[in-house]
Formats: C-alpha cells, structure tokens, sequence
C-alpha cells in the first residue's frame, strides 16, 4: 500500500556536477518512478518534508553541505518512518574522510553504491528503497487504524459508563452486573489490542524476511556455481565462506517467518528422549562448567508432534537463554511431562509440557509480557536477535500447542512449551538426491518476476542439464506454456499480475499431467499447497541439491 499523497511516490536525486542528475532520473526513471532534481541539500530537505519515497544522493552533494535542517528532520520524523537514502560514492567506502563518513552516518538509513556502477545496480537499489518505503506506508495505515478503532472503542466505554451511572442511580443490584461487564470489555479490549499488534508483526517481519530470502538465493545460488565450476582453492574457500553465511541468514528469516506463522512445518511424531540427548550435545559446550544441565522425562512420554528441527532450535534458544540469566552460574533443567494445558484455547487431547528452568535473576511482569514479541531482547547491542522466544512461540502454534512463560525477580524463569502428544512411528526411508544424469535434457519453464533470482535458477538447472526456457510473469508463462510444451513448471508464488498459484490452475487446466514446483520465500502456504498437486515447494533460499531434488520428483510423479 503506498502513501496516499502522489508527492510520496517520487525519489528525489541530489547530483550537482554535470549530467549526473540526469542521467539518474532516467535510469530510475525507466519502471515509472517519478524522479525530481533538487539542487542543494536545504532543497533535498524541503522536499523530503513536503513528501518523498527515497533520495539518491551524491557524495560531492554532502562535501561542504549545510546539512543540519537535514539532519533535524530525520531526528523528528514520524516513529513509523525511516526514510531511506542510496549515497553514491567517488571513493571507495573504507577510505571516506571523516568528515564525510559521519555526515553519511547521520542519514541514518544508507545504501552505499561505489562509482562506476551499473543501471541495473541503481534501479535495483533504487526499487529496494522504494519497497522499503512503500512497507513503512503500510505501518503508518496500520497504526492510523488502530488509533482509528481506539477512538471507536474510548467512544463505546464512554457511554457503557454513562449507562452504567444512570442505572447505578435507578437500581442498586444492576449496579455490580454493569460493573462486571466493564470489566470484561476492558480485557476484550486489551486481549483485541495484543492481538492486533501480534498480527501486524507478524505481516511486517513476514514481508522482509520474503524480500531477504530473494536476495539471499541469488548469493547462494551463485556460490554453489562458483564451487562447482571453478578449480582455485582460494575462490572455493571464499564460495564456501559466503555460502555459510547465506545459510546464517536462511535461519534468521525461518525464525522470522517462523513468527509470522508462514513457515510450513514438517509436523512429525518426534521421540522427545533423542530430542533432548541432542540438545545436550549441543549445549554442553555453550553452558561451560559453573552451569548444571539437568534432563528429566516422565515415565508415560513418548513422542509429540512437532518440526524436528524447528524443536532443537527452539530448545536450543530457551538453553541459551537461560545461561545467559545466570553469569556466575546455577542450574538448568529441561523437563518432559503429561498434563492439562492451562489454557482453554487448545483442543482436548494429549498433551505434552517441554519446559526449561532456570534458577537465575527472573523478570518482572512488565518485561515478561514483552519477550514473546520479535526483536525484544534484554540483552545488550549485538549481544541478541530478539527473534528466540518468537520464534519458540510461533513454532509451538504451528504446532497445535502453545508457549508460557512463569518468571519472578529473584525466583528463576521456566518457559513452557505444551504440543500434542503422539505415538511413534518408524522413520520414513529418506529419498536419494537427484542424479544430474536423471534431469539430462528435462524441459523445464522457469517463471520468476525477478530478474537476478530468474538468472540465478537458469544458470543452475543448466547446470545440472536441464533445458530450460525462462519467462518473467504468468501471462508470459501462459504464452510459452503452449509454444515450447515443458515437462515441468517452475515458478515462483509472488509475483504481480497472475500468483503461482493461478499461472498453476491455468497450467494445469490445459495440462493436466504438468507438474508444478512452486518456490517462495513467503506466501499463503494453503493457496500453495492445493496449486502444487503432484509438485513441490521448494522453500528459498534452496540449495542446488533441493531444487534438483525437487525437480527429479516432480518428473517422477509425471511418469507415474
């Protein structure tokens, strides 16, 4: 949703030597945007008071500037607003004047791009801000709502208590059912508002972690092709080093999505004594020797349900957590245990209650009601994501179950996590990869509106020897569909015009046989889920072994 004024849909450039300006606008220019030229900075600062989406500024414009109005508004924006600039350097960022660097440091929200560059790296960071700026829109309209439906609601108990004063005065005993109806509104209210926050948290980080987990597959799909290709030992140390970080990043965004309840779960029978023998292992090295770890399994447990991997993080996180609570040491205990849940919002059934203690510092309330929430965190700067709890607390709703936390200053802290209970089962025989030879010669359509992310899954079905063509939106897709009859469909779920999920009803109206291999980083999962059929989802960012595994079963299911 963007700002309802037209003047915020503009990005306004500050290049003051020769055609740079320009030349900017047209590039950026090119999808639609509207661009204005400003000549100085106390300009810049006008018309980013007056409306903009981002600026694009050049580093000569900050040398010498008077940017203090600047530097003043950005202090007093709006706390939903975070205006974001792409800074374009003549030097190289780690040898920038001191002056220069502190001046770019107080805008704040920065994208560094060092000249020469090309259009395509300025229109992709120029569409980064926008979409950045477009999401901080949203917020504004989500917080206008809510302050929208607080006046509706204030108006509402204002004349619940007028009603209840005159029948106070008209009937003694009305007086205490009339009380006890405010009361109960009251925590509606406030039960309502939680909700409310929770779910535009939830829509907010979901969005992001969509956005980063594009970029994040093209990086790592790039690494993968270096270490497959190249023969210097030096460039596939390097691969390796960037692709282990892509997959730090791939777990930062399953936390978010996590949160978000838009992360599809393999919900499994999961033996809780092997669980918690590897979070041990784990955490032994972590905890150190003033920390006790403890593990205690009631007798009539057996399996829950849950996402085996989704399970050990969560556990992992609630470890750390509690070392961190204890600095100069005490005792951690994990628990498993039968029981009644005590929250009337879950089904009858089975329950299982995971719990870790520790007899630590504690919280107060105020504190407690917070932890939950992602990106809260009572640890110091770089010392915490916030995204732990957040991410134990989504995981256990997606899991049919739920999360609690008990905590006092100066009595410890348990958190709770209480999931169905489930029998075991024998695990399933785990499917070979894909041999490259099995996809040699596969005719595969790939549809992916982005261009570097459409680039970077051609380059590796390639590789792996397959035929592919390549379109950038469904109505495109539809066109080929006919024209080069593929044996596989793989597109991507967001994309504007026509989802994966329609191009696949389409797809699959005139090919019934055609099987589908949907990949998103962030989507409606159901909607996906009933598109794939015989297919898959292929979650981004992927490893080259999962989309070739993913398009090896899709052929499979096609020949059976």
């Amino acid at each position: 949703m963007s700002g309802a004024n037209p003047a915020e849909q503009r990005v306004l450039v500050l290049a003051p030597h020769g055609r740079d300006a320009e030349v900017i606008g047209r590039v950026v220019g090119r999808d639609g945007v509207a661009c204005e030229t400003v000549p100085d900075l106390a300009a810049l600062t006008e018309q980013v008071a007056a409306g903009a989406a981002a600026a694009i500024v050049a580093q000569e414009a900050l040398v010498g500037g008077d940017a203090a109005h600047l530097q003043e508004w950005l202090q007093n924006q709006p706390p939903w607003s975070d205006f974001p600039f792409v800074v374009l350097l003549s030097t190289r960022a780690g040898t920038l004047p001191p002056r220069l660097r502190a001046a770019i440091g107080a805008l704040g929200n920065v994208v560094l791009l060092e000249r020469p560059l090309s259009a395509e790296t300025l229109g992709s960071a120029a569409d980064s801000a926008l979409r950045a700026r477009r999401r901080q829109y949203q917020a504004r309209q989500v917080l206008a709502e809510r302050e929208e439906v607080s006046g509706q609601l204030v108006a509402l108990n204002a004349t619940l208590e007028a009603r209840v004063d005159e029948r106070t005065r008209a009937l003694a005993q009305a007086n205490d059912r009339l009380t006890a109806e405010v009361i109960g509104r009251e925590k509606a209210q406030q039960a309502m508002v939680q909700f409310q926050k929770m779910e535009s948290l939830g829509r907010l980080t979901g969005g992001v972690a969509h956005d980063f987990n594009n970029l994040l597959n093209i990086v790592q799909g790039t690494m993968e092709l270096i270490l497959m290709m190249s023969k210097d030992d030096a460039v596939r140390a390097r691969a390796q080093t960037a692709k282990a970080a892509c997959e730090r990043g791939a777990k930062l965004t399953a936390q978010l999505l996590t949160f978000a309840r838009n992360q599809t779960l393999d919900l499994r029978p999961l033996p809780v004594a092997p669980l918690f023998d590897a979070v041990t292992e784990l955490a032994r090295p972590l905890l150190g020797h003033s920390i006790e770890l403890l593990c205690s399994i009631g007798p009539d447990v057996d399996c829950v349900l849950a996402d085996a991997s989704q399970m050990e993080m969560a556990l992992l996180n609630l470890v750390i957590n509690a070392r961190d609570a204890m600095p100069e040491g005490g005792r951690l205990i994990m628990r498993a245990s039968r029981g009644k849940p005590p929250d009337a919002l879950l089904t009858k059934g089975d329950y299982v209650r995971l719990a870790v203690s520790d007899n630590g510092a504690g919280m107060p309330e105020d504190v407690m009601a917070k932890v939950f929430e992602p990106f809260f965190t009572t640890k110091g700067v770089g010392k915490g994501t916030g995204l732990g709890l957040s991410q134990v607390y989504g995981m256990a709703q997606q899991s049919g179950g739920i999360a609690r936390i008990e905590s006092a200053p100066g009595h410890g802290t348990t958190v709770e996590i209480w999931l169905p209970a489930a029998t075991a089962e024998a695990a399933e025989r785990q499917p070979e990869p894909a041999a490259r030879n099995a996809l040699q010669g596969a005719r595969v359509l790939v549809v992916e509106d982005d261009e570097l992310v459409r680039t970077g899954m051609v380059d590796a079905l390639l590789a792996l020897g397959c035929e592919v063509t390549q379109a950038a939106s469904g109505d495109e897709a539809v066109t080929m569909l006919a024209e080069r009859q593929p044996q596989l469909l793989l597109t991507d779920y967001l994309m504007p015009g026509m989802t994966g999920a329609e191009l696949a009803d389409r797809a699959r109206a005139a090919f019934p046989d055609l099987p589908v291999v949907v990949a998103t980083g962030y989507a409606d999962m159901e909607a996906v889920q009933r598109a794939v059929g015989q297919g898959a989802v292929l979650r981004k960012p992927f490893h080259m072994a999962e989309l070739a595994a993913a398009v090896e079963r899709g052929l499979q299911g096609a020949r059976a």
